[in-house]
């Protein structure tokens, strides 16, 4: 994993993480802390396509998802750039491990944060949840975590994200990572 010892701040702090890690929980939370604009990308995808995600797997496929992820994040990141306003956004749980997404984030300046949480509890939070187009059978959800996990760890910071989501937000607003913005 990068080194996590350089004092850079940015205007975006990006949540990665596997399915259930708590990236958009954990992410509107953080927001609303931190005083900044809260961005779902998995629903800004929703909006675009008019479909829900597993919708759009079922139909149109994964590598188009993928595309259509890559294109909304580009969108979002140009939003951002333009407003000049902080924000916290909540990526796919499949976007990190996109090398062009990771490019994109990198030359935005985005802080990426890897919400880590152990296999086991990331099964237990999903097994019951039915609108993850990625989620089969405990075979396959463990087997798509180990695909994902190397790029995960390429984040340039890592927070363990079992537990409270407000212990976790307290753990990302420690590493100081938003530019103070003047008012």
């Amino acid at each position: 994993m990068p080194s996590t010892s350089d004092s850079r701040r940015t205007r975006l702090v990006c949540l990665a993480g596997f399915m259930g890690s708590g990236k958009s929980t954990i992410g509107q939370l953080l927001a609303r802390q931190a005083g900044h604009r809260f961005i779902d990308l998995d629903t800004r995808i929703e909006e675009r396509s008019g479909l829900s995600i597993r919708e759009f797997f079922e139909r149109q496929g994964e590598a188009r998802f993928r595309e259509l992820e890559h294109e909304t994040l580009l969108l979002i990141l140009g939003e951002i750039a333009e407003k000049g306003q902080p924000a916290v956004l909540a990526l796919g749980g499949g976007t990190y491990a996109r090398p062009g997404n990771q490019a994109a984030l990198r030359e935005q300046g985005a802080a990426v944060v890897w919400l880590d949480c152990p296999v086991d509890e990331l099964f237990a939070r999903c097994a019951t949840i039915t609108n993850r187009p990625l989620f089969r059978d405990e075979a396959s959800f463990r087997e798509l975590f180990l695909q994902r996990l190397p790029s995960y760890q390429m984040a340039e910071h890592r927070v363990e994200s079992t537990g409270d989501p407000r212990n976790v937000v307290s753990q990302i607003l420690s590493l100081q990572l938003f530019e103070r913005v003047s008012a």
